[in-house]
């Protein structure tokens, strides 16, 4: 009962965004890529189902691509899948469409396509820029391309800067379909154990829900793949 899930959280992130607070970091990537898909609750749901790199072998190249680890450095890439399939994948394994290694990180990867984030801001002129948009870019963009409300994550305002930097995006999906939904109800009262679940994720990369008003959108630092 304690790992019971209501929701899919698809997470992209923003890598030079990520990379302004890491070190040894591919903040060279232009494109937003997978930081995983979580159920919203529940963590490490089954703590004997290990992570095995062979059963995604075939998803390796589009893994590398899409859900690359930012962080840390090429040698130990299969770290971060080894990651979110033990915490988020094994909970997500309730539902028959994704109960396995395969079917988790072949579905994250489908709907990653599915919603092509990256195209669609480009399609409403938002590319990373030195200057400022507002955040209401972002959240317009996304509603009206996708018909559902978002969750939009920043990373504040470090020393020396003036405004939010923004850093990641959740899309939300029903549990049983796999349709998109709403990030958050009208009057949808999350328990104060799911809030600070769903913060932990963020706030592990020092990013919160953005602030109404402006956002950078950073250019890479290196254009190099």
């Amino acid at each position: 009962g304690g790992h019971e899930w209501k929701k899919l959280i698809l997470t992209q992130h923003w890598p030079p965004t990520v990379c302004k607070e890491a070190d040894s970091c591919r903040d060279s990537l232009d494109y937003w890529t997978i930081h995983g898909l979580w159920p919203d609750k529940g963590e490490e749901c089954n703590r004997s189902w290990h992570f095995n790199v062979d059963e995604i072998k075939d998803l390796v190249p589009d893994m590398k691509i899409y859900w690359p680890d930012v962080i840390h450095p090429s040698s130990n890439r299969t770290q971060f899948w080894r990651h979110e399939w033990e915490k988020h994948g094994t909970c997500a394994a309730q539902l028959d469409a994704l109960n396995s290694e395969r079917k988790y990180f072949g579905k994250s990867l489908a709907l990653y396509k599915q919603v092509d984030l990256n195209s669609m801001l480009l399609k409403f002129g938002i590319r990373p820029s030195v200057n400022y948009y507002h955040i209401a870019d972002f959240k317009d963009a996304l509603t009206r391309v996708y018909g559902v409300v978002p969750k939009i994550q920043c990373l504040p305002p470090q020393q020396d800067e003036q405004v939010q930097t923004i850093g990641q995006i959740e899309l939300c999906f029903t549990k049983e379909d796999l349709h998109l939904r709403n990030c958050t109800e009208p009057g949808e009262q999350l328990s104060a154990k799911q809030e600070a679940w769903l913060a932990e994720g963020a706030a592990a990369q020092g990013m919160a829900v953005c602030e109404d008003g402006p956002v950078f959108y950073p250019p890479p630092a290196k254009t190099q793949r």
